[in-house]
């Protein structure tokens, strides 16, 4: 295998993303977390972390997936600090991971799952063309929803890299939306207040400057980043902004609440069933 510190050739870059693709496809699938994917990707090279997470979310679309919208994370200094990485990234939400509908988060889909709470943007407009501020996001934002993001590691003891998270559709799991919806002209998103409660005790706060300052500018950041990548944000999709203060495990039966000023609570109760990792005939929803 190329040394990741030489530069690589084209066939050596398919090669590294293809055993990238398999070795957190492989996890994921066995329920059995893998090595970090920076020994074969590098620790900087966000274009080839990307290229994978690009390579895992295709072959799920193409074994009938459907995307819904993004996630942006690693949007707070306090959960860069949790686990070790120090910029934003974002992934891709399909229409699976949205478990809002059910009676409870399927635990059994998860490995080592954390949750954060989040303001959800749904887009009203496309962001694919022309002159992107502030403004133009937030006039493409039809409204927000409280929202609990249940983030999950196919990396062993959550040991990542920025290119590890990248790769991992930046560590992507499952959400939870919150049933009030409120239009921005309502609320500003920077000040919104955040308490996060784990079978009722304070488990997580913050506010909505903890998202590279202000949820919109995170959402900016997204919109910029997605159309450099050639696939940009669209109408009606849901975009998780990123977290408002720090993580916090679920185990199976807790029950999690957000209280979010402005936009109301979000709740998610996790399933008392218990990940089994040797049973690898299951595969992920």
């Amino acid at each position: 295998m190329t040394d990741v510190g030489e530069p690589r050739t084209a066939t050596d870059r398919e090669a590294t993303v293809a055993e990238a693709v398999l070795r957190l496809t492989s996890a994921a699938r066995d329920r059995q977390p893998c090595a970090p994917v920076r020994d074969l990707l590098g620790a900087t090279d966000i274009g080839l972390a990307y290229a994978v997470q690009q390579r895992i979310v295709a072959d799920r679309i193409a074994a009938g997936a459907r995307v819904v919208g993004r996630k942006i994370g690693l949007t707070s200094e306090s959960v860069q600090r949790q686990v070790g990485v120090d910029r934003p990234d974002f992934g891709v939400l399909l229409a699976d991971m949205d478990v809002t509908a059910l009676p409870a988060v399927p635990s059994e889909r998860l490995l080592q799952p954390r949750v954060e709470a989040e303001i959800a943007f749904v887009l009203a407009a496309d962001l694919d063309d022309g002159e992107l501020d502030v403004e133009r996001v937030r006039s493409a934002v039809a409204y927000a929803v409280a929202a609990l993001e249940i983030v999950d590691s196919r990396v062993a003891d959550w040991d990542i890299a920025i290119t590890d998270t990248v790769a991992d559709n930046a560590s992507s799991g499952l959400f939870v939306l919150g049933g009030e919806r409120v239009e921005l002209k309502a609320f500003e998103p920077r000040d919104v207040t955040m308490r996060l409660y784990a079978d009722g005790k304070l488990a997580s706060e913050g506010d909505g400057t903890a998202c590279l300052g202000d949820p919109l500018a995170a959402l900016l950041w997204l919109a910029r980043t997605a159309r450099e990548f050639g696939d940009p944000l669209r109408a009606g999709q849901v975009v998780l902004s990123g977290a408002l203060g720090p993580l916090v495990p679920t185990p199976p039966g807790v029950t999690v609440r957000a209280e979010m000023s402005g936009l109301g609570t979000v709740t998610a109760t996790f399933s008392a069933n218990e990940p089994d990792s040797s049973d690898s005939s299951k595969e992920q929803g």
